[in-house]
């Protein structure tokens, strides 16, 4: 039996929200900590259950071959003038200097770059050598070495990754072919199915672990998130690993975890099967991913926003803004509710740029929307994410020192040239700055601030603030309870809706 690979290092990936860290330091586990507090709830009626597997040694042994150690070497830069970056008057700042801990010859001579390692998991998908694992698990690295469960080790060379989805496709080449696996579908996946975890927990060797499915649809921080969320034990050194149903499938690439200690808890998140399966069939054709681009700012529909807007419920993805683009040469506005793209239907934002990014860059799909209460279908030409991104948003909106009205808890003052000038905005741009409001009144609780530029109220465009008090009046005299604004901050749209009463 091989005694169990130690660690040199582990690192787990940036969770901002879930787990609250950067980067753990190559060289430490470094993790800062969340803690937790769970309220639970009885659940009534009658429970039926599937009897546990006697054993999941059968299923160890018919995918465990396919499973992989992923070992990365980086040159981490040496400290400026031999000494780290403490901050200025930091007592350590001295102890380094004295005993020239960091440099050569007793620490009179610079310091020099030193190579770094860090651990992760991985999993085979094709006989001639294609390996998914996680981007966070490889970024920056120099070098990778691939550890297979029969202790045979290669070097790989990077395909393609995706930050966005924190999946990284890696090649390597061998003389006979290599056992693999196929992803699974995970949208059949239910709470409560059995899975197993497969990987290199804290640099130990291959282990592996069974849990349930404990959610689904999770989502941590990115545009495209689609997490299991699984009790199985997930630790450090298991990011890139795969999550395996029952029949020795994919359905999830382990990539994060929520703890108040560094270690499992149960709380463990598996990036769907079929989120990645399609970055990697773009990542092996392209080395890169190519996602639709529709060229809209969206928000989801609000309950008030509905009412404000006469829509029947609160559903669609509205549209903010629509910049030079494929909707705005397919004729789709400001204000348009997306019910339906390519033929699936829209409930929110979340539903429409998963269905944007999945549909082929070039084509034409047919994009449905509710324009004044009546639904409209125009065909759009999709343009490609990827090339359409990096644009700066235009200089932020200050607040102003002009004429100014008090309304729904709002001071507002109109533009001026000079102000357009002062905060570079085009000599086009209509509308009202906020100047300042209500810290108790709605307007404050859903987000608005001094600064602030309403363009849109009741979906007509306003630059006076006799126009913005009509638009209340109409909004009242129609019977509504709430006026939709359209707001600008640092170039940014969004709709809100504040009461008229």
């Amino acid at each position: 039996m091989r005694a169990p690979a130690r660690a040199p290092d582990n690192r787990e990936r940036p969770m901002k929200i879930v787990i609250g860290t950067g980067n753990a330091l190559r060289g430490g586990l470094g993790a800062a900590m969340l803690a937790l507090s769970l309220a639970l709830t009885p659940i009534a009626g009658p429970a039926y259950a599937r009897a546990a597997p006697e054993s999941f040694a059968d299923l160890v042994d018919q995918v465990s071959n396919s499973v992989v150690n992923i070992t990365t070497s980086t040159t981490v830069a040496a400290p400026t003038n031999g000494v780290p970056n403490f901050p200025p008057g930091s007592p350590f700042e001295d102890l380094f200097r004295d005993f020239g801990l960091p440099g050569e010859n007793g620490g009179d001579g610079p310091a020099r770059p030193r190579r770094s390692n860090a651990l992760g998991s991985g999993f085979v998908i094709s006989e001639d050598g294609y390996i998914v694992t996680n981007n966070h698990v490889i970024e920056g690295a120099d070098e990778i070495e691939i550890e297979f469960f029969s202790g045979k080790r290669l070097d790989a060379k990077l395909i393609g990754t995706d930050p966005k989805t924190d999946i990284a496709l890696l090649k390597v080449t061998s003389d006979t072919p290599l056992p693999f696996v196929k992803f699974g579908n995970s949208d059949k996946v239910r709470v409560g199915d059995w899975v197993m975890a497969m990987g290199n927990p804290l640099g130990q060797g291959f282990s592996a672990s069974a849990g349930i499915i404990s959610a689904r649809n999770r989502e941590l921080s990115g545009s495209y998130d689609d997490y299991l969320q699984t009790d199985a034990a997930i630790n450090r050194g298991n990011s890139g690993g795969p999550l395996f149903d029952m029949q020795g499938e994919v359905v999830g690439v382990n990539t994060a975890i929520l703890s108040p200690n560094g270690g499992s808890i149960g709380i463990g998140f598996s990036m769907a099967s079929n989120v990645v399966s399609k970055v990697v069939d773009q990542l092996k054709e392209y080395g890169e991913t190519r996602r639709g681009w529709l060229g809209v700012k969206i928000q989801d529909v609000t309950p008030d926003m509905a009412e404000a807007m006469g829509l029947p419920k609160p559903e669609g993805a509205l549209i903010s803004e629509v910049p030079d683009g494929p909707a705005k040469e397919a004729g789709i506005k400001a204000g348009d509710v997306i019910t339906s793209f390519d033929g699936g239907e829209v409930n929110s934002t979340r539903d429409l740029v998963k269905r944007v990014a999945d549909a082929p860059v070039g084509e034409k799909v047919r994009v449905t929307v509710l324009r004044d209460g009546a639904p409209v279908t125009l065909l759009v030409t999709l343009g490609r994410r990827e090339l359409a991104e990096g644009e700066k948003p235009p200089k932020a909106v200050e607040a102003p020192q002009e004429v100014e009205r008090d309304m729904l808890g709002l001071t507002v003052t109109p533009l001026t040239d000079a102000l357009r000038s002062e905060m570079g905005l085009t000599k086009e741009t209509e509308g009202l700055i906020i100047k300042s409001l209500d810290e108790s009144s709605e307007a404050y609780g859903k987000g608005l601030r001094a600064g602030d530029l309403i363009t849109e109220a009741g979906q007509t465009p306003v630059s006076t603030v006799e126009g913005f008090e009509a638009q209340i009046k109409a909004a009242k005299d129609g019977g509504r309870k709430s006026i939709l604004l359209l707001i600008r901050r640092g170039g940014e749209p969004r709709f809100v809706a504040l009461p008229v009463d």
